[in-house]
Formats: C-alpha cells, sequence, structure tokens
C-alpha cells in the first residue's frame, strides 16, 4: 500500500516514538551499563509478574516443596518497588535533565524509592504483629515513601495527579482548619502513615492490587502481541476488507485502531502505531489532514473502553462494584460496540459530504452473491468449529479428568501449526511506504490466512475468561504463555514451512522479540503502576476524612436535587481531572468521589441507578479527557503525523466522539444498553435499535444523513434518536409506571407480587451523618405463601404510626438491610406498578417521522442530482 508524497508526515519516526515513550515507557535512554540495569530490572520485573500469576509457586516441587509465595500485600509491595525504581531511572526530572545517562541524584531517590515501596514485604512478619501502632521508623520510612512517590509521580505522569494527592494528604491534616462545610477533626501523623502506607487502605489498596494481579499482565500480552506482528497484521486485515469504500482508509483506521486498542492501554501508543500508516492514506483519499487526525483519534482513544480489557478498568470495576468480570464485561460491551459503528458511519458521512473515494483494488471485485456465499461459509465454518470445540472439550473433560489439561495443550498445539502451515503459503505482511505514489490494496483473502494465529492466544483468553471462568489474571497467565511460545517459535516454522532453512537464526530473532516485548510491557506499566499508587492515596484520604459524606452534599446543593444536572456536573469534573490524569488514576479518583453521591441522588429521585452503570459513565468521560482540547495528548500526537493544527484536530475529534459522550447519559436512563437482567432476544432486539438510534444521532450532529439535513432536521433527527434510545421517557408521561400508594396497602400489593419481584419503598429517614433524607429503596420479596410473609422474610418489621409505617427492626445482613432500610425509618408510601403498555409502541410514530425525513431528504437529493447533471451535462 502507497500513497503520494503530499502527505508526508511532519515527524520522523524516531521522533513520534521519543513522543510516545516521553509519555508511555519514559524519555530516557541510556547506555552502557546503566541500559543494561534498566532494561534488566524490566525484564525481572516482568518475570516477576509472570512468576506470581502462575500456579507453578503452590506446586509441590521435589525436594523444596511450594517456594516463591507472595501474598496479595507483598506482591503490591514488589509491584511498587518496580514501578518506582524504574520511574526514576526512565523519566528525567526536567526537560534540560539529560536523556543520555542517569544523575546520581536519581539513583539515589530510585533505590531509596524502591526500599520504601518494599518496606512491606522486607518486614512484613513485624509489621504484621503490631497493627495499628506504626514505630518511628515506619513513619520516617511511610514520609519518605509518600514524597518519592509524588516526585515518581510528576516525572511519570505530570503534575496535575501529583498535585491532586498533595492536596488530599493536607486537607487530612488540615481538617480543623478547614471551612465548616468541608471541616473535619484532622488526623495524627501517624495515624495517616498507617491508613496510608502501613495497611492497605491507601497506597496499596484495591487499584495497586488490581495492577499487581491483572493489570500487568494484560499489558504484557498486548505488547508480545505487538512484537509478534498482530498489530501490522490487523492493520493490513482492515485495508483489505474495507480500503476500497468510501473513505476507505479513514474506515479502515477505525477498525484497525479499534482492534489494536482491545490489547493496547494506552490511546496515545495506538494513535502512534496505527495513525502513522493511516492518517496518509486518509489524507491521499480526501480527508484534510486536522479531520485524518481526529477520525484516527477517535477511535484510538475509544479502544479503552472495548473490552475485554478496557485500559484496566475492567480490573478495577470487578473490585469496585462487586460484581465478575464476565458481568462487567458483558454490560460494558454493548455500548461499546454502537459507538464504534457509529464511528464508521461518521467516516462514511464525512466521504458523502466531501464525496471521497476509496482506494482502488487491483482485481476485479467478485459479485456480490459470490462474496455473500464466501462470508456465510465463512461465517458457518467458525461457528461449527466453534460448536464442537466447545461441546467436545465439555464431553471430554469429565472422561479425561487430570489429563484434560495436557490433551487441550496438544489440540492448541495442533491448531497453531496448521495454521502457521497455512499461513506460510502466503508472503509475510509488511507495511509498505505510505509516501510512494502508487496505491494498491492487499488482497483479503491472503491476507486474513497469513496472520491467522495470531487469534489463538486472544480465544485462548476469551475461553478461560469467558467459558472456564478463570480470574482475569491466570487467564492472562495462560493466553501470555501461549504468546511467548508463539513469539519464540513463529518464525522457524514459517522458514521450515517454507523451506528457507536457518532455524537457528529465527530463533534467535525470535528470542530477542521475547526478551524485548517482556522490557516493553514492563516499561509500559511504569506509569499505570504509578498512577494506581498516587490514586490510593486519594481514595486513603477519601475514606479517612470522610469527605466524600460532604462532597455529596456539595454536589446535591449545586445540582439542586436533579439527577441530570448533577450528571453534567459528574461529567464535567471528569473531563477537567481527566486533562491531566490517565485514564485509571481518572477513574479511580472520580468514581471514588461521585459514584456514591450519584446512586444515592437517584434514589432520593426515584430512579433505581445500578452500580455498574454509574463507574462505566465516570469511566467515560474520563477518556474523553484524551480527546477533549486544549489537553488532549492523544490529539497532539495525531497532529504529529498529519502536519495539522492540534486544536484543531482535537476540536473535530471532540465533536466526533459526541456519540461516545451521549451514550453514558442514556444507559443512565436506560440500563437496557447494558444488557442488565436482559434475555438473549431482548438484547439482540436492544441493539439493533439501540444502534440505528446511535447512527441517526450520528447524522443529525454530522449535518448530513441522506443530504445535507436542514436545521430542523437535525433536530428531528436527534428527537427520533432519543426516543428509540429512551422510549420509556414518552410512555411515562402518558402512563405512569407507578402510583404511589398508602404504605398501609404494602401488604396487599405484596399479595399481588409473586417471589423476587422488587417492591418499591418511599422511605423518609437520617443518613449517616445525622441529616434527613429521602428516597426510594427496592426491596426483592422473599419467598412465602402471603405477603405479609414475603416481606417479614427479608428482614423487615414494621409497626403502623398515622400516617405511615415505622421500620420496627431490620435484621442485619438481611436483604432489607442491605437496600438501606434500617431502625426508626418511616415508610412514606409504596409504589405500586401500574398497568403500563409496552414502551417500545412509541417506535411506531419516531420511525414514521423518520420516514418522512428520509422522503423529504431522498427527493431533496434527486432534485439537486438533477440540477447538477443539467449544469454538467452528464
Amino acid at each position: 500500500m502507497n500513497q503520494d508524497t503530499d502527505a508526508k508526515p511532519t515527524y520522523s519516526d524516531d521522533e513520534l516514538q521519543a513522543l510516545v515513550a516521553k509519555t508511555d515507557t519514559g524519555a530516557r535512554s541510556p547506555s552502557g551499563y546503566t541500559q543494561k540495569i534498566l532494561l534488566g530490572t524490566a525484564l525481572a520485573w516482568s518475570l516477576f509478574q509472570l512468576w506470581f500469576a502462575s500456579p507453578l509457586p503452590f506446586m509441590d516441587w521435589p525436594l523444596i516443596g511450594s517456594f516463591g509465595v507472595f501474598n496479595s500485600s507483598e506482591a503490591r509491595s514488589i509491584h511498587l518497588a518496580f514501578a518506582i525504581f524504574l520511574a526514576f531511572l526512565a523519566y528525567p526530572a526536567f526537560d534540560r535533565s539529560p536523556r543520555n545517562h542517569v544523575p546520581i541524584i536519581d539513583w539515589v531517590l530510585a533505590l531509596t524509592g524502591a526500599f520504601c515501596a518494599a518496606y512491606l514485604f522486607l518486614f512484613y512478619e513485624q509489621i504484621s504483629q503490631r497493627p495499628g501502632a506504626p514505630t518511628t521508623v515506619d513513619i520516617v520510612v511511610a514520609c519518605v515513601g509518600g514524597i518519592l512517590l509524588l516526585e515518581a509521580t510528576r516525572r511519570a505522569l505530570g503534575p496535575p495527579l501529583m498535585v491532586i494527592a498533595a492536596l488530599f494528604l493536607i486537607y487530612t491534616f488540615a481538617g480543623p482548619y478547614m471551612p465548616d462545610i468541608i471541616a473535619h477533626k484532622g488526623i495524627s501523623l501517624a495515624g495517616v502513615v498507617n491508613h496510608q502506607w502501613i495497611t492497605t487502605e491507601g497506597v496499596f489498596g484495591i487499584a495497586l492490587g488490581v495492577s499487581t494481579s491483572f493489570v500487568f499482565l494484560f499489558v504484557l500480552f498486548g505488547s508480545l502481541l505487538d512484537k509478534a506482528g498482530a498489530g501490522n497484521y490487523f492493520i493490513q486485515v482492515a485495508f483489505s476488507l474495507l480500503g476500497h469504500m468510501r473513505g476507505g482508509p479513514a474506515k479502515a483506521a477505525v477498525v484497525s485502531s479499534g482492534m489494536t486498542g482491545l490489547i493496547s492501554g494506552s490511546s496515545i501508543a495506538n494513535v502512534v502505531t496505527t495513525g502513522t500508516f493511516t492518517i496518509p492514506l486518509m489524507k491521499r483519499v480526501g480527508f484534510s489532514a486536522e479531520k485524518a487526525g481526529a477520525v484516527e483519534v477517535a477511535s484510538s482513544v475509544n479502544g479503552q473502553i472495548m473490552p475485554p480489557v478496557m485500559g484496566a478498568a475492567a480490573f478495577l470495576m470487578v473490585e469496585y462494584v462487586g460484581i465478575s468480570y464476565f458481568q462487567v464485561i458483558t454490560h460494558a460491551f454493548l455500548p461499546a460496540l454502537i459507538s464504534y459503528i457509529a464511528l464508521v458511519y461518521i467516516v462514511h458521512l464525512e466521504a458523502l459530504k466531501a464525496d471521497l473515494k476509496g482506494l482502488p483494488r487491483n482485481h476485479a471485485p467478485k459479485p456480490w452473491h459470490i462474496r455473500l456465499i464466501g462470508f456465510l461459509s465463512g461465517f458457518l465454518l467458525v461457528a461449527g468449529t466453534a460448536i464442537a470445540v466447545y461441546y467436545g472439550l465439555g464431553w471430554l473433560k469429565p472422561m479425561l479428568g487430570s489429563a484434560a489439561g495436557w490433551f487441550i495443550a496438544a489440540l492448541l498445539m495442533v491448531a497453531y501449526i496448521v495454521l502457521v502451515g497455512l499461513g506460510s503459503r502466503y508472503p509475510e505482511l509488511s507495511i509498505d511506504d505510505p509516501n510512494a505514489p502508487v496505491v494498491t490494496l492487499p488482497e483479503t483473502k491472503p491476507t486474513v490466512l497469513s496472520g491467522l494465529h495470531f487469534l489463538l492466544p486472544v480465544v485462548v483468553l476469551v475461553w478461560s475468561l469467558m467459558v472456564e471462568r478463570l480470574s482475569p489474571g491466570l487467564s492472562a497467565f495462560w493466553a501470555t504463555v501461549l504468546m511467548v511460545f508463539i513469539v519464540l517459535t513463529q518464525r522457524p516454522l514459517f522458514n521450515l514451512f517454507r523451506g528457507r532453512g536457518q532455524f537457528i537464526a529465527a530463533f534467535k530473532q525470535g528470542w530477542c522479540e521475547l526478551i524485548d516485548g517482556l522490557i516493553a510491557g514492563a516499561r509500559n506499566m511504569i506509569g499505570i503502576g504509578i498512577a494506581t499508587a498516587t490514586a490510593g492515596i486519594i481514595v486513603g484520604a477519601v475514606s479517612q476524612t470522610g469527605v466524600g459524606l460532604v462532597l455529596a452534599d456539595l454536589v446535591e446543593l449545586l445540582s439542586m436535587g436533579n439527577i441530570l444536572l448533577m450528571l453534567c456536573l459528574t461529567a464535567v469534573l471528569s473531563l477537567i481531572l481527566g486533562m491531566g490524569l490517565p485514564t485509571t488514576a481518572n477513574y479511580i479518583v472520580v468514581s471514588a468521589l461521585m459514584a456514591p453521591v450519584i446512586v444515592e441522588l437517584g434514589q432520593q429521585n426515584g430512579l433505581i441507578v445500578p452500580l455498574i452503570a454509574v463507574h462505566l459513565f465516570v469511566f467515560y468521560f474520563g477518556i474523553m479527557a484524551d480527546v477533549t482540547p486544549p489537553v488532549g495528548l492523544a490529539s497532539f500526537a495525531a497532529a504529529a503525523v498529519s502536519g495539522g493544527a492540534p486544536i484543531q484536530t482535537g476540536f473535530i475529534a471532540f465533536f466526533y466522539s459526541l456519540r461516545t459522550a451521549a451514550l453514558p447519559f442514556l444507559f443512565i436512563f436506560n440500563t437496557d444498553l447494558l444488557l442488565i437482567n436482559v434475555d438473549f432476544l431482548h438484547g439482540l432486539f436492544i441493539f439493533v435499535i439501540a444502534t440505528v438510534a446511535m447512527l441517526i444521532f450520528a447524522a443529525a450532529t454530522q449535518g448530513y444523513f441522506i443530504a445535507r439535513s436542514r436545521f430542523y432536521e437535525s433536530i428531528l433527527l436527534l428527537l427520533v434518536a432519543f426516543t428509540l434510545f429512551r422510549p420509556g421517557f414518552w410512555m411515562d408521561m402518558i402512563v405512569a409506571p407507578y402510583n404511589e400508594v398508602a404504605p398501609a396497602e404494602m401488604v396487599k400489593i405484596a399479595d399481588d407480587l409473586p417471589a423476587g419481584t422488587e417492591l418499591r419503598l418511599h422511605i423518609s429517614g437520617l443518613d449517616d451523618v445525622g441529616n434527613p433524607r429521602e428516597f426510594v429503596a427496592l426491596l426483592p420479596l422473599a419467598e412465602g405463601k402471603t405477603g405479609q410473609e414475603r416481606i417479614a422474610n427479608t428482614g423487615l418489621e414494621t409497626v403502623a404510626q398515622e400516617d405511615a409505617l415505622l421500620v420496627d427492626f431490620v435484621e442485619y445482613g438481611s436483604t432489607a438491610a442491605a437496600v438501606g432500610l434500617s431502625f426508626d425509618q418511616k415508610i412514606l408510601g409504596v409504589l405500586a406498578p401500574n398497568s403500563q403498555p409496552w414502551k417500545e409502541l412509541m417506535f411506531i410514530p419516531a420511525l414514521l417521522l423518520l420516514a418522512l425525513i428520509i422522503y423529504v431528504q431522498r427527493k431533496r437529493l434527486a432534485v439537486q442530482t438533477e440540477k447538477v447533471a443539467l449544469e454538467t451535462g452528464v
């Protein structure tokens, strides 16, 4: 694939790699022994993480038994020690600091910081014997370690996160001197040290634990995939499938960036990796430099919302929300897929507006029915293979018992060798010079078949997560093990099948790629490890000072109790924080501060918001900050490749990303989009309707549908999209979904509802700090013959009091306690469900309005086409 000379990147490859290194792996590149220490430490970190994730430490080895077993706290300590040590070696202190060697002061800081971080591991037994009573040495180590962690944060991630963490620490100490609204009694130095450094409530908390247990393995897996050539394979496949369409290179950029985003946690690295190839080709078919860069930014940043990795946030949500990993990615999948489909459509609309063409094919296209038959045959082959493997293994595993693992490994090896043999029949993929004058698209079949073996580790990962239901860490370990094997053996096997010989040289090349992948994976983790530890300071301060409750009151005051206004405030806060924080840290901070507030305020408004919806809401807007001017770093990276204006690129990318900004508001109010309590057929129906709605929304924001839209047509399209997304909004206006009745009717209503149905109760009581509040509690009815029994079996006892019911007793650990009911609350009313028509009936007027817009625009397009034909004589 080649392209005209008018689209040369303004940055060289070395300059672009330096740009990625500055933000992801560290800008310092020393030589000699210093380089060996830096790379050797990164390699040791990767090997430690593989050992920790593997089952090997727990095996009964001959003579020595099990060894090298680390508990969670010890592993977190070692993990942070590696991250801090590498941060001081890889990231210079200032722009003017040397890049080619490490100053003595940085060596001192690196060693001291690593010791302070490893202190919990080195003295674990002594510390565990004096809980809550830190010694003078503990206090000194924690103070020095905290300061060095903040400095490492400043170097690796910039000042914003460091400043925010420092402010929270100051607030922890200075509580008595704060304004009354945010004042607290203050915490002693020993108390802060114990909470933030010695226990797992602060720095060594959940976020660092997730980084240690899960995130590192997934980042390492992505790094090895990239070193093996999977990134190049994804790009080539996308171009072979989509490059011939209108705006084909842009559509291919979206798909290839999405696939690369599955294995990459960095939007900036994704932009540079795929953008150096896709952006020039987009410019070749007529996209401006800014639009080409914006398409790449929007698609690369959105890679972080795609399961299974989601830029590490999926694993954090498992811990924070308290649901399984399988549930997290199930809820996150549909919005992410819809967002990417909409971005492809936006690119198509841009191509229509500018009358752009695709890249020419190097062969005549096959008839449509032949292509359809080929597609269906491929689909049936893949589906048949998947069904055979699923049920075949389900039948064989009980029969084979303990030998099943070896049998599955043998099947994988056979599949791997067959796929490599198949791929060896076709030339090796390579990215040609995008500045050469001739453009040729790769053929689809040879391109797809040449790298199918790259999909095997992904299949193992998904199988382990979805079918075997292994932990994310162990799933990533087995996928990484297979990836290591592929990196080492694919080149010798290709040489064998192609009859080239030179097996030792090919194996050496694979070995070097493996070492490079292990080192790159560790260096990519420096910023994430530092960010999760520093975010732990903020989370620890929130839990120790109770500032979260204060913030809830403040947000409620600013939003005046309006849930939509509060969501807007949360979105703005996420964007502002995200301008200086990496996505993972932004998610940790905002979810810790705002998620409970949204849930509580939703309850007070009668809107029951699932916690996963709130966390995804915060996460989506944290990602948007990578696009949003004036800081959006991904936009600057894309502008460096395209030669366009960075700020303008950022604004266009933000405009393209409006669909991503709209989705969180929609799934807060319509949780069907997250597939919560939805069966397969209903889920399929939701997917189709939501996709159509998002495409209509994209058309409205782009001002182009069948033809260029009038302003009122865009408004009507937005109305149609909103109705398809949330039909219940209009139906609730026609027929209220619930009717509040007197609390005395509670037992009667429970008589009419089956067990497991949620009873909505309007509650009045006090919050955790003694302030009065009203909210709606959803009480799932327990088993019982009568309504009275179903209520009593939830652990709730009430007593009548004038016009209300008084909560007289709530059993500890019961269902009633779990939904927020407690002694002395008043039940003001019961929300009885009304017999409401299907909300989907609102689709009928929406689709009729859509049909009218299509008719009007088609008629206008025909007139315009006829006018152009008369003017041109064609």
